[in-house]
C-alpha cells in the first residue's frame, strides 16, 4: 500500500466509503470489523463505542487507532469479505490515482516541493475541496428519523440518470449545454447533483466531458448584491491551484451546476441589453446569473439547473433551449419496501398500503423521502393511539392535521411549548406569504418582518416544523413544503388575539384568487388550496384548536360559498381540468351539507376521469351536486388500470366499481339531471351494466344520452333494452361506436317498442352499410316519436338511400331531419329524394354534404325546391362538388320556393360568376333566404358589390358566411358600406381567413359603430396586427358597439393587441372575444353538426 504526502484519503476516503453502505451493510461492516482486529491482534476499539457509532465516528476511531496504510488494509480486507467487489475495485483504484498525484511519503522535502509546483494547477486540490465540502453535506440533513439509507438509496438509483444527462441527442446528434432536472419539493433533486459533485470530484463521473464543475446554490447566492462572476465561483477554489481566470478562459470545458432555481429571490427581468459578458467585472449578483442563464455570459459552458416544477415556466423564459429530466423520486417498488420495514407487522403494512394506495395524492407524495416517513411515522401513531386510520388516510388535510397535532405529543417525559396565538397566526402568515410569491427559504429579515423573534423561531424549531439550514447562516425553511402550505391554510382560519377572524381585504382577495385559479395557471396553490377546503371541517378545526390551544374560525365557509355562486353563475368557468380541482377541494370537507350549498348554482360539470383518485373525488361530490342538469364525463385509463394494478385484482374492482356505482347512482337520485355525455369512455362489461340499471332506474328523468367513441360488445342489447325502459329519454347519439348493422337492428326493435319515446338518434361514424338501411325504413314507419336521424359518415351508399326513400314517401313517417353526409353518394341518391320531398310535408332538413352529387345532382335539387310541395326549410350542399353551372340552375328554383330558409352551398366551385347569378335572386324581395354559407368558394372581390346589393335588398337575410374567400381589404371596404345603411338586416357575417389586413379595420369600426343590428362577426386568421386591433378595439369598448361575439384568436397577436383585447372584456362585458364563434346550434344552419 503507497504512502501519502497528504492525509485526505485516509481522513476523507475512508468515510465516503462507509457512506456507500447501506444500514444493513453498515451493521455487518462493524461486526467483522469487531473479528478482524480480534483475529490480528491489533488494538480493539472498545466494541460498546462500535456498536453504537456512525459513520463519521467510526471513520474517526479507525484512523485515530490505526496507521493510516493499516487501516486501509483492514478496511478493504472486510469490504471483501462482504463480498462488495465493486467498492473494493474503486477504492483501490482511487488509493493508486492518489499515490500518484500526490507523490510518495517518504520524498524528501525539496522534491515534495518540486512536484507541488509541477502538479500546480492540474485541479487535484480543487477536487479534494470538492471532495471535503460535499462529503460533510452529504445526508446531513436527516429528518426526525427520516431514514439515512433510504434517501442513500434513492441518490444511488439516480446515479444512472446523471451519466446520461449530458449523452449526445439521438435525432440532433448534439450533447445538450443546458440540462433542466425538475421534480417536486424534497424528492432529491439537491441530494443528486451535490453527489454529482462528489463523484466528479472522485473521478467517477463526467470525466471526459467536463474539466471543472462548479456549484452554485440559491440559498448562498441570495445574500449576495454585487461582485464579479470570478468571485462567485472562487468559494472553494484552493490559492494553490493559481489563477481561476486561467480556468475560465476555457469554457467549453465548464460545467455550472446551479441548484434551487425556484428558491432564487430574483425577478429575472431584465433587458437583454443590460446582460453581460464580462465575467471579470462587477455586476448585480441577480444580472449575472440571468445574463449565465440566457447565455450571453460563457455562452460556451453547460448548465445543470434544478428547480421544482412550480417554477418551470418561469426558467423556461430565460433558456434559449434545454433537455428537461424529471427527477421522480422513490419508486412505486420502493414505496411498497419501505412500509413493509416501517411496520414490522406484514398485516398493518398491507392495511396501510391498501389506505395510501386508494388515496392517490398521499401515495404520490410518498414519492418525496421525507414524506414517506412522516405518513408513515403519523400512521404508526395513530395505530398505537387506537385511532382509526382509515378516516386519516381519507384526506390530506385529516393526515396533516394529525401529524402537526402529534409533534406535541411528549416525547421521553417532555411535551414542546405551545406558541401562543399570536405567533401561531405570524407563523400562519410567513407561510401564505411564502405561498403566494413561492418562496420557500427564509431569511432572519423575512422573520422579523412577520413579527417572529428568535424566541419565537425557538418554539417552531423545537416543535420539527421549522428548520435551520446548517450550511448557510441565518436561513430557516419550514421542514417541508407541505408543511408550509398547511399553515398557510391555516392563515385563513387562526383567529387574531382579539378573537376575531381574517376580514382583510387582502384576504378576501386571496379566496377570490384561490377559487379561480388552476394547475395549469397556479401550480404552486393547489395544496395550499385543498388544506384551505379541508379546513373547513368542523372535525378538523376543533383537533387543531385542541392541539394549539387556539381559536379558530369557520366564517371563511361563507366567503367561500359566496365565491362558488359568483363562479357557478359565470359563463366562462374554464372545463374539465377546472371542475375536477374543484371536486378534490370539495372532497378535503367530506362535508357533504357545504358540497350541496357550494354547488348548488352549478347547471353543469365538465370531468375527464383518468385515474382512481378523480372517480373517488367525482363519485363522493356529484351525490350532493343536485340541482345539475348536465354531467359530460369521460372515464379513460380507470378499469384498465385493473389489469395493470400491483394491488390484487378483487381490491381494485371493488374500491373502483363501488365508487362507479356511486357516480352512477346520480342518474336517478338527481332529479333535475337531463343531459349525460359520456364521449370517449373507456368502461368495461360490468361498468357498463351498472350504468344501464341506473338507466333503467324509474326515477331516472334523463332525456340526453350521448355514448359517442364507446364499445358496445353486447351489440346494443343492453342499451336498446334501456330505451324500452326509460321514456324520458328523447335523444340518444352513438357516433364513431362500431355498433354495425347488427347494433341497429337491436336499435330499430326498440324504436318501435311502444314505450320508447326517442326522438333524436346519432349514428354517425357507426360502419353501417347499406344492410341496415331496410331496418331503419320499416323503424321509420312504424316510430310515432324519431323526428331527426343522423347517417353520416357511413357506407350507404346510392341503394341505401333508394330503401331509406321508401320510408320518407311513407304518410306515417314522421322524420322531420335527416343527416346523409359523406354516405357514398352520387347523382342517383338526388333522383330517389327528389321523389321523396315531393311527397313528404315533414321532412324540412335535409344534409347532403361531402356527397359527389355534380351539377347534376343540385340540378334535381333545385327541381324539388320549385316543386310547390316541397316543405324543406334547411339544405345543406357543402362540399358536393359543383360548379357555378349550379348557381344558375339554384337561382331559378329560389325565386319561386317559398319555404328555404337556410342554404349551405361552402367548399364548391361558385366562384364570382355564379355567385353573381344568385345575388340576382337575392335581391329579388320574394326571396326568403335567411341564411346564406358560402365559405370557401373561390370569391374575390370582385363579387362583393353583387352581394352588397343582394344584402341592402334583402330584407330577409340575416347571416352571411364569406369565411375562406379571397375578399382582401377591398372587398370588405363595398361590404362595410351596405353594413352602414339602415335598411341592411344582417345579423352575424362571417370574414374567417379573408386575407384581411389592418387597412381595413378603420372600415370595420365605422360600421360597428354605426350598425346596431350587427350581432356576431368572425375575423379569425386575417392578419389584422396590432395597428389594426387598437382601432377595432376603440369601438369595441365604446357603448354604441352592439356587437355580442367576435371572432379573433388573442393570442395570434402581441402583448399589446392582447392587452388591448383584454381591456375591451373589462369596458364591454356583453362582448364575448373566443377563436370559435362556429357555436354549433339547432336553430341556425349548423343544425347538421350539433347533433
Amino acid at each position: 500500500m503507497p504512502g501519502f504526502s497528504s492525509s485526505y484519503f485516509s481522513d476523507f476516503g475512508l468515510l465516503l466509503y462507509l457512506e456507500e453502505l447501506n444500514k444493513e451493510e453498515f451493521s455487518k461492516f462493524k461486526l467483522l470489523l469487531k473479528n478482524e482486529t480480534m483475529e490480528r491482534g491489533y488494538c480493539l476499539i472498545p466494541w460498546a463505542e462500535v456498536k453504537k457509532a456512525k459513520r463519521e465516528d467510526l471513520a474517526n476511531m479507525i484512523n485515530k487507532h490505526y496507521p493510516r496504510e493499516q487501516a486501509w488494509d483492514m478496511a478493504l480486507k472486510i469490504f471483501g469479505r462482504m463480498n462488495l467487489k465493486d467498492l473494493c475495485t474503486r477504492a483501490k483504484a482511487e488509493i493508486n490515482w492518489a499515490a500518484q498525484t500526490m507523490g510518495p511519503k517518504d520524498i524528501g522535502a525539496g522534491e515534495a516541493q518540486g512536484d507541488q509546483e509541477e502538479v500546480l494547477g492540474d485541479g487535484t486540490e480543487y477536487r479534494i475541496q470538492i471532495q471535503k465540502k460535499f462529503c460533510f453535506m452529504r445526508d446531513k440533513k436527516c429528518f426526525l428519523g427520516e431514514p439515512k439509507d433510504f434517501r442513500h438509496k434513492i441518490a444511488e438509483e439516480g446515479r444512472e440518470l446523471l451519466e446520461h444527462l449530458f449523452d449526445v441527442d439521438d435525432q440532433t446528434g448534439e450533447q445538450p449545454q443546458t440540462v433542466v432536472l425538475q421534480g417536486a419539493a424534497g424528492v432529491g433533486k439537491t441530494t443528486l447533483v451535490r453527489k454529482a459533485m462528489l463523484d466528479w470530484a472522485q473521478g467517477q463521473l463526467y470525466q471526459q466531458k467536463f474539466t471543472y464543475i462548479f456549484y452554485l446554490n440559491a440559498r448562498e447566492i441570495n445574500p449576495w448584491r454585487e461582485r464579479s462572476f470570478v468571485q462567485m465561483i472562487s468559494k472553494d477554489w484552493p490559492s494553490t491551484e493559481g489563477p481561476i481566470e486561467r480556468i475560465i478562459s476555457q469554457p467549453d470545458s465548464l460545467l455550472f451546476i446551479i441548484d434551487s432555481f425556484d428558491e432564487l429571490n430574483f425577478a429575472f427581468e431584465e433587458p437583454e441589453f443590460a446582460l453581460c459578458e464580462n465575467w471579470t467585472q462587477v455586476h448585480p449578483v441577480s444580472f449575472l446569473m440571468s445574463s449565465l442563464l440566457r447565455k450571453v455570459l460563457l455562452p460556451e459552458s453547460s448548465l445543470l439547473v434544478t428547480t421544482r416544477l412550480t417554477a418551470c415556466k418561469k426558467l423556461k423564459t430565460l433558456l434559449r433551449s434545454q433537455r428537461s429530466v424529471e427527477l421522480l423520486g422513490v419508486s412505486e417498488e420502493a414505496r411498497e419496501e419501505y412500509v413493509y420495514q416501517f411496520f414490522e407487522d406484514k398485516t398493518c403494512a398491507l392495511q396501510i398500503l391498501s389506505l395510501l394506495r386508494n388515496n392517490e395524492v398521499l401515495y404520490s407524495m410518498c414519492q418525496v423521502p421525507l414524506m414517506c416517513w412522516v405518513i408513515c411515522s403519523c400512521l404508526e401513531q395513530q395505530m398505537q393511539k387506537g385511532g382509526d386510520v382509515t378516516l386519516t388516510c381519507k384526506t390530506t388535510t385529516a393526515l396533516f392535521t394529525c401529524y402537526v397535532s402529534s409533534l406535541f405529543m411528549q416525547v421521553d417525559g417532555r411535551c414542546p411549548s405551545l406558541p401562543n396565538q399570536t405567533q401561531l397566526r405570524s407563523l400562519c402568515h410567513l407561510a401564505a406569504k411564502g405561498i403566494w410569491t413561492m418562496t420557500h427559504v427564509f431569511y432572519r429579515e423575512n422573520l422579523r418582518k412577520h413579527g417572529l423573534t428568535k424566541a419565537d423561531v425557538s418554539v417552531f424549531l423545537d416543535m420539527n416544523i421549522l428548520q435551520k439550514d446548517t450550511d448557510y447562516e441565518n436561513c430557516y425553511e419550514f421542514t417541508h413544503l407541505h408543511i408550509q402550505e398547511f399553515f398557510a391554510a391555516m392563515f385563513y382560519t387562526v383567529k387574531d388575539i382579539q378573537g376575531t377572524g381574517h376580514h382583510s381585504s387582502q384576504a378576501s382577495a386571496d379566496l377570490k384568487l384561490l377559487l379561480e385559479s388552476s394547475s395549469s395557471k397556479d401550480p404552486h396553490l393547489m395544496q395550499m388550496k385543498c388544506f384551505l377546503f379541508g379546513l373547513l371541517n368542523e372535525g378538523q378545526v376543533k383537533q387543531l384548536e385542541e392541539t394549539f390551544n387556539c381559536k379558530m374560525s369557520l366564517e371563511i365557509r361563507g366567503k367561500i360559498l359566496q365565491g362558488m355562486e359568483i363562479l357557478g353563475n359565470s359563463d366562462c368557468f374554464p372545463p374539465q381540468l377546472a371542475y375536477l380541482e374543484l371536486f378534490h377541494c370539495l372532497y378535503e370537507t367530506q362535508d357533504e351539507a357545504f358540497i350541496n350549498q357550494a354547488m348548488r348554482h352549478f347547471q353543469k360539470v365538465v370531468i375527464n376521469i383518468c385515474e382512481k383518485i378523480h372517480l373517488l373525488v367525482s363519485s363522493f361530490c356529484l351525490k350532493y351536486c343536485q340541482c345539475l342538469r348536465t354531467i359530460k364525463l369521460s372515464v379513460t385509463v380507470v378499469f384498465e388500470k385493473m389489469l395493470n394494478s400491483n394491488l390484487p385484482a378483487e381490491i381494485w374492482q371493488r374500491e373502483a366499481y363501488h365508487c362507479w356505482q356511486d357516480l352512477c347512482s346520480v342518474l336517478h337520485t338527481n332529479k333535475d339531471l337531463r343531459e349525460l355525455d359520456l364521449n370517449h369512455s373507456n368502461l368495461d362489461e360490468l361498468a357498463m351494466k351498472m350504468f344501464y340499471q341506473e338507466l333503467r332506474h324509474p326515477n331516472c328523468k334523463l332525456q340526453k344520452l350521448l355514448l359517442r367513441f364507446l364499445s358496445f360488445p353486447d351489440g346494443c342489447q343492453n342499451i336498446s333494452s334501456s330505451l324500452t325502459h326509460n321514456p324520458n329519454l328523447l335523444h340518444l347519439d352513438l357516433k364513431g361506436s362500431d355498433i354495425g348493422d347488427s347494433g341497429v337492428k337491436s336499435l330499430c326493435e326498440a324504436l318501435k317498442h311502444p314505450v320508447c319515446k326517442l326522438q333524436s338518434l346519432g349514428l354517425e361514424s357507426c360502419n353501417l352499410t347499406t344492410l341496415c338501411c331496410l331496418n331503419i325504413s320499416k323503424t321509420l314507419v312504424r316510430s310515432q316519436s324519431l323526428i331527426f336521424l343522423n347517417l353520416s359518415t357511413n357506407h350507404l351508399l346510392d341503394d341505401g338511400v333508394e330503401l331509406l326513400c321508401e320510408a320518407l314517401r311513407h304518410p306515417k313517417c314522421h322524420l322531420e331531419r335527416l343527416s346523409l353526409e359523406s354516405c357514398g353518394l352520387t347523382v342517383a341518391s338526388c333522383e330517389d329524394l327528389s321523389l321523396a320531398l315531393i311527397g313528404n310535408k315533414r321532412l324540412t332538413h335535409l344534409c347532403l354534404a361531402d356527397n359527389i352529387l355534380g351539377d347534376g345532382g343540385v340540378k334535381l335539387m333545385s327541381d324539388v325546391l320549385k316543386h310547390p310541395q316541397c316543405t324543406l326549410r334547411s339544405l345543406v350542399l357543402r362540399r358536393c362538388h359543383f360548379t357555378s353551372v349550379s348557381g344558375e340552375h339554384l337561382s331559378s328554383s329560389l325565386l319561386s320556393n317559398k319555404s328555404l330558409r337556410h342554404l349551405d352551398l361552402g367548399s364548391n366551385w361558385l366562384q364570382d360568376d355564379g355567385v353573381k347569378l344568385l345575388c340576382d335572386v337575392f335581391r329579388h324581395p320574394g326571396c326568403k333566404l335567411q341564411d346564406l354559407e358560402l365559405m370557401g368558394c373561390v370569391l374575390t372581390s370582385a363579387c362583393c358589390l353583387d352581394l352588397a346589393s343582394a344584402v341592402l335588398n334583402n330584407p330577409n337575410l340575416r347571416s352571411l358566411d364569406l369565411g375562406n374567400n379571397d375578399l382582401q381589404d377591398n372587398g370588405v371596404k363595398i361590404l362595410c358600406e351596405t353594413l352602414k345603411q339602415p335598411n341592411c338586416n344582417i345579423q352575424r357575417l362571417g370574414l374567417e381567413y379573408c386575407g384581411l389586413t389592418s387597412l381595413c379595420c378603420q372600415d370595420l369600426s365605422s360600421t360597428l359603430s354605426s350598425n346596431q343590428r350587427l350581432i356576431k362577426m368572425n375575423l379569425t386568421q386575417n392578419t389584422l396586427g396590432c395597428e389594426g386591433i387598437m382601432k377595432l378595439c376603440e369601438v369595441l369598448r365604446s357603448p354604441e358597439c352592439k356587437l355580442q361575439v367576435l371572432g379573433l384568436c388573442k393570442e395570434a397577436f402581441d402583448e399589446e393587441a392582447q392587452k388591448l383585447l383584454e381591456a375591451v372584456g373589462v369596458h364591454n362585458p356583453h362582448l364575448v372575444i373566443k377563436q370559435n364563434c362556429n357555436d354549433h346550434n339547432e336553430e341556425d344552419g349548423s343544425w347538421w353538426q350539433c347533433f
